[in-house]
């Protein structure tokens, strides 16, 4: 297998070339990380046929997942990535034991000041969504600390995710920050979840190495390829390296498109280990993974990321990592005004 056909099979299997609904496409994707929704949108706009900005939200959920980052995923889904430490915690507010969160040196929860706040939050947004702030001013007029809010609300979860992670909560899937009751469900085994998951990525980020599955799930390569052990893989050689990949019946002969805005924290960047890339070269890493961790927005023409783009209102900044022929900017623009049908400004840089 060459490059060309490992970009254009990638593109075909992240419906990049291959549109189709939107709950088949955040199946396929194992969710899509969703820091900003912005980005979660603009990702199922370019992959999905029937995207409708009225719609968006339904069937969707939004919860902390893979590699310990909040996506949007498919309702039906939740049993997938909240295992609750293998069930056992299932809406279970019983804080008592060791928590990654309760042996940090700055927590000021007791299990039972934990204990009562939750019950508290879950109360309150049984009446409706809540945005963080005014749970925090629920917690306030039942006494809450200042320490105690710091812990609950922690910037990066504390009792808030914890609550998430044992299927009590969800974030609402839109613009908005606000947590909403979790549907029910029956969670599975984290080993079954897992071999499901990799399967899914096996087949629509496929063709890929261990390598890149290490990256995107953030475990060891043992593992990776006990998993790789259960699944029908098949195993290709390109430049040196052991690519693999799960047939899903889906035609990979299309054409790469020759422009493709991608989406912020798109998954044909975040599912691979970035400095293997076949889109990215190694000398513009930088320009789309920046040092804070921030995955910008990526333009691609010709199946290369040629540059980074902004758009804010009605304005479209493009920054390029280096020349563009005439054809090829039209083409950009093109496509631009075509995704965007209100732009009164595009700025090169």
């Amino acid at each position: 297998m060459t490059i060309e056909e490992i970009k254009r099979r990638r593109l075909a299997n992240q419906y990049l070339t291959a549109p189709a609904d939107k709950l088949t496409v955040v199946r396929g994707l194992c969710g899509i990380q969703s820091q900003f929704m912005a980005n979660v949108f603009h990702s199922l706009r370019i992959r999905c046929t029937n995207y409708s900005e009225e719609t968006i939200g339904d069937g969707l959920v939004k919860n902390w997942t893979i590699r310990g980052t909040v996506h949007v995923f498919a309702e039906d889904d939740l049993p997938l990535f909240l295992h609750c430490n293998h069930g056992r915690d299932y809406r279970r507010n019983d804080w008592r034991g060791y928590t990654f969160w309760n042996q940090r040196t700055k927590w000021a929860l007791t299990p039972e000041r934990q204990k009562f706040f939750a019950e508290i939050i879950l109360e309150a947004v049984e009446q409706s969504p809540l945005t963080r702030d005014e749970l925090k001013a629920v917690c306030r007029e039942q006494g809450m600390t200042d320490t105690e809010e710091e812990s609950m609300f922690d910037q990066w979860g504390g009792g808030i995710r914890e609550l998430c992670e044992r299927g009590f909560l969800n974030y609402m899937v839109q613009e908005k920050k606000a947590y909403c009751l979790c549907p029910p469900f029956t969670p599975i085994p984290e080993d079954t979840a897992m071999l499901e998951i990799a399967g899914r990525y096996f087949t629509h980020f496929a063709p890929a190495t261990i390598h890149d599955a290490q990256y995107y799930f953030r475990k060891p390569a043992a593992e990776i390829k006990g998993l790789l052990s259960k699944l029908p893989v098949e195993a290709v050689e390109c430049g040196g390296k052991t690519y693999y990949y799960m047939e899903n019946g889906s035609a990979c002969d299309q054409d790469i498109p020759k422009c493709l805005f991608l989406a912020g924290f798109d998954q044909l960047m975040l599912g691979y280990e970035k400095k293997e890339s076949p889109f990215l070269a190694p000398e513009n890493i930088r320009g789309i993974f920046n040092l804070a961790g921030i995955v910008m927005p990526a333009l691609m023409v010709n199946g290369n990321v040629v540059g980074k783009y902004k758009k804010k209102d009605r304005k479209l900044t493009i920054t390029l990592f280096g020349a563009l022929d005439k054809k090829d900017r039209d083409a950009v623009l093109e496509k631009a005004e075509t995704l965007w049908t209100d732009l009164t400004k595009i700025e090169w840089t």
